[in-house]
């Protein structure tokens, strides 16, 4: 029995979903979803605040602020909620509505930006009013979590520890790319303790965190409009990219086979059986980090009317939804969208 009187003191760290019934592809999910705040984000969110109370950024009538398209925002919440602080979270319109309403419960307040940028994103107009913010209340205390330290060693001190008890022979690890705390803290823990594991960084497509175009991009939690402070390439093997029609099938997919996962983990895994697809081997242990359940997205992913108007019909044709797994999605050939660069390793 636990019994606990803060709600970031639980968080389910060593359950894992196998994904090849699914995709006919060797995976395990590594699922962070379960805890208070419903996301990998707790763990970030927990030690940026702790960081800053330890080193006395933070007091009593501190205000925190951030910017967040969504799970860091609702992880703050309960945090600010649990510690007396008040919260503001800055976002957009690609912040699912539910996700707003749980900020909101919480005690959080939403602040909304609509001036979308040229290259589709919106998280310049974010940080302009994050900043406009602490200058015009000397409270507001702005953790950023896209340059803050504490959000990688959250991952290297929790999520990569966790990972290497579970799989002493980890060949390959797939995670998703954002601020890139998770990914850098993670790999920076494997490479800290000689481990031959390859690490697979998975971003969305129009995100320009890795260099390329950018694009639009309408499903949140994944992807950046500026290269993310916080990323060292030097330690990421190979980058996928993934499509976000791809995205989509992905959760619905797993959704059919009763696995109600958010965008980001459907992101996460298209890219990791894409990889595997190309690799041709069966025999490697391969493990992917599931961000966040789907719940947040029942009125976009899992509306059939959203996807119809943003992506087409087309993408509400899911494949291998029959029960012995019918074809597999998006992992061979000509005409797949998700897109694979090497890297030489760091």
């Amino acid at each position: 029995m636990s019994v606990i009187t803060v709600p970031q003191a639980f968080n389910e760290e060593d359950l894992y979903v196998d994904v090849e019934p699914v995709f006919g592809r060797s995976l395990l999910l590594k699922c962070e979803g379960f805890n208070f705040a419903g996301s990998i984000k707790l763990k970030a969110a927990a030690e940026m605040v702790a960081s800053a109370e330890r080193d006395g950024t933070l007091r009593p009538d501190s205000v925190l602020v951030e910017s967040s398209s969504g799970n860091l925002g609702v992880a703050l919440s309960m945090i600010a909620a649990s510690k007396g602080y008040r919260f503001i979270c800055v976002t957009d319109a690609r912040c699912n509505l539910a996700t707003r309403l749980m900020m909101e419960a919480l005690g959080g307040e939403v602040h909304l930006v609509g001036a979308q940028e040229a290259n589709g994103g919106f998280l310049a107009e974010r940080l302009a009013h994050v900043r406009e913010l602490c200058a015009s209340d000397d409270r507001c205390v702005w953790l950023s979590q896209y340059s803050n330290p504490a959000n990688w060693r959250a991952h290297y001190r929790t999520t990569a520890p966790e990972i290497a008890r579970a799989f002493p022979h980890l060949d390959v690890l797939f995670m998703g790319a954002g601020t890139t705390g998770t990914l850098m803290g993670c790999a920076r823990y494997f490479r800290d303790r000689q481990r031959p594991v390859r690490i697979v960084a998975v971003d969305i497509a129009g995100s320009v965190a890795f260099g390329g175009a950018p694009g639009r991009r309408m499903i949140p939690g994944l992807g950046m409009s500026m290269r993310p402070p916080l990323l060292d390439e030097s330690y990421v093997d190979e980058v996928v990219r993934v499509e976000e029609t791809d995205t989509i099938r992905a959760c619905r997919r797993l959704a059919r086979r009763g696995f109600l996962f958010g965008g980001s983990t459907g992101t996460v895994v298209s890219g990791a059986v894409d990889w595997l697809a190309r690799q041709g081997a069966g025999d490697l242990t391969a493990v992917a980090v599931a961000p966040d359940l789907g719940e947040r997205y029942l009125d976009t992913v899992y509306q059939d009317n959203w996807v119809e108007d943003l992506y087409g019909s087309r993408t509400l044709d899911v494949p291998g939804s029959a029960p012995d797994g019918g074809e597999n999605l998006a992992v061979a050939g000509p005409g797949s969208s998700a897109r694979t660069a090497a890297r030489e390793p760091g």
